[in-house]
């Protein structure tokens, strides 16, 4: 079976930092390409950062979390993180991992559940 299990997610204050995990299994973890895409209340939801399959040498990152956000990703684990830094209240959003059977995040095969951000002002 597979599954995308987001955690990490929480409440923080703006400015802080928070680190979300996103671990796999029930595929092989380095033929897909993993991204991070979150949804805010009354809005869509939209791509935050991508790492690419096999060795995870590209990046991808949305302008607005571009120098804020780093995404990585432990193989040996299949465990992808998003580490968060400078949060501001904009970024309180539901995030999800995904994961594309491709060389980066083109059409997401699977998802996970999603995981609470909120930034307090």
């Amino acid at each position: 079976e597979v599954q995308l299990v987001e955690s990490g997610g929480g409440l923080v204050q703006a400015g802080g930092s928070l680190r979300l995990s996103c671990a796999a299994s029930g595929f092989t973890f380095d033929d897909y390409a993993i991204g991070w895409f979150r949804q805010a209340p009354g809005k869509e939801r939209e791509g935050v950062s991508c790492i690419g399959s096999s060795d995870r040498s590209s990046t991808y990152y949305t302008d607005s979390v571009k120098g804020r956000f780093t995404i990585s990703s432990d193989n040996a684990k299949n465990t992808v993180y998003l580490q968060m830094n400078s949060l501001k209240p904009e970024d309180t959003a539901v995030y999800y991992c995904a994961a594309a059977r491709s060389d980066f995040c083109y059409g997401m095969d699977y998802w996970g559940k999603g995981t609470l951000v909120t930034v307090s002002s």
